[in-house]
């Protein structure tokens, strides 16, 4: 028999692509897949390349201000996206509905538990989202990327989906050689989500060039984000042992190259640097809704892979004096420690959570 599965997906990469890689993978699994996004979202764009189905609601996150035009407006179109949902529910007939987090997921779970569907909810984050945590109230199986204190009904740890290429074997010399990078110098992969960071930029970037003036093997892969790219390039001038990418839609290759990352926390990227076992420093965005970033990174830091910077005004100095320390250990005894710890994790591995997932929907 078909099954019908209607995904809720969008926002953040965070939220949109765990929803995206199960859709696509019960799709090659002859299962009829339809995805509802916020209208304008930018998967769309996604969607329509891999082509998989969507239908666009008109929604908005919860104000966090006390503006009463915005709670008009919210309440507005929370009645509006209710109503559509609906529609497609009764277009659709899905045997089950799932979200992947974030606000959209609201209507769609809402609606289906009172229609008598299946519903089903993952979240990638270890301190859960306002909207998921409302939605659980509904939900028949509740997917968990991380571990979480808090007690959830029908709550199962099943990890984050991460991108199959990270799978793919990379050669290491040919992913730093094609960037006129020195494959045999230790590699430092810099980044700060797909849009960048620019207190995080800001402090890497005097961090970089103190480092470089006392290591000569020593060299840096710094992706900026395209709003902040050529200052940055500005900034570091003709420095040879750096590297600035504005974004890179390959960074499993580089990820898998690099000796230790220094990126942000969130819970797409935790999973990816847990599949790689990536010694990394995590600096959390402080700007995270319930400061979930955080909570994600000390996952990583209470067994030993990761180090966690929190951003403050001594950001800079605080990253120098932990790269100066962790790159300089003798024959690399910190980096192989934070690899190796890895193992005590027990966390599921993301290149199977896509399956996973998929086999307990088909199970409800």
């Amino acid at each position: 028999m078909n099954k019908r599965f209607l995904i809720a997906a969008g926002g953040t990469g965070g939220h949109f692509y765990p929803g995206f890689s199960l859709g696509r993978l019960l799709n090659k699994q002859g299962c009829s897949v339809l995805f509802i996004v916020r209208r304008g979202d930018p998967s769309c764009r996604v969607l329509e390349e891999n082509k998989l189905k969507y239908q666009e609601i008109d929604f908005c996150s919860l104000p966090r201000s006390f503006n009463p035009l915005r709670y008009i407006k919210f309440i507005f179109k929370f009645f509006r996206a209710l109503c559509q949902t609906r529609q497609i529910l009764t277009d659709f007939k899905p045997d089950v509905a799932v979200g992947t987090g974030g606000y959209i997921s609201f209507p769609l779970i809402f609606t289906a538990h009172f229609k008598g569907i299946k519903t089903a909810v993952h979240d990638s984050n270890t301190k859960i989202g306002l909207a998921n945590k409302i939605c659980s109230r509904w939900t028949q199986l509740f997917l968990l990327g991380l571990p979480v204190n808090e007690p959830i009904k029908n709550a199962v740890l099943v990890g984050t989906p991460i991108r199959r290429e990270f799978a793919e074997p990379v050669n290491r010399a040919e992913t730093l050689g094609g960037l006129g990078l020195n494959p045999d110098y230790q590699t430092v992969l810099l980044f700060g989500g797909s849009q960048g960071a620019k207190a995080l930029n800001q402090a890497l970037i005097e961090a970089v060039k103190r480092l470089i003036s006392e290591n000569e093997e020593l060299q840096f892969l710094h992706i900026s984000g395209e709003r902040w790219y050529q200052t940055i390039c500005n900034h570091y001038g003709k420095t040879l042992r750096v590297k600035v990418l504005p974004y890179s839609n390959e960074i499993y290759d580089l990820m898998h190259a690099c000796d230790l990352a220094v990126c942000r926390s969130g819970a797409g990227t935790i999973a990816e640097l847990v599949y790689c076992k990536k010694p990394a420093i995590l600096v959390p965005l402080p700007s995270a809704a319930a400061n979930h970033q955080y909570y994600n990174a000390k996952v990583l830091q209470s067994v030993g892979c990761a180090a966690l910077v929190q951003q403050g005004p001594n950001l800079q100095t605080e990253l120098y004096t932990l790269l100066d320390r962790i790159l300089n250990a003798a024959n690399n005894s910190i980096l192989q420690t934070m690899h190796e710890n890895y193992a005590k994790l027990g966390l599921p591995d993301p290149m199977t959570a896509t399956e996973n997932i998929a086999k307990l929907l088909k199970n409800l």
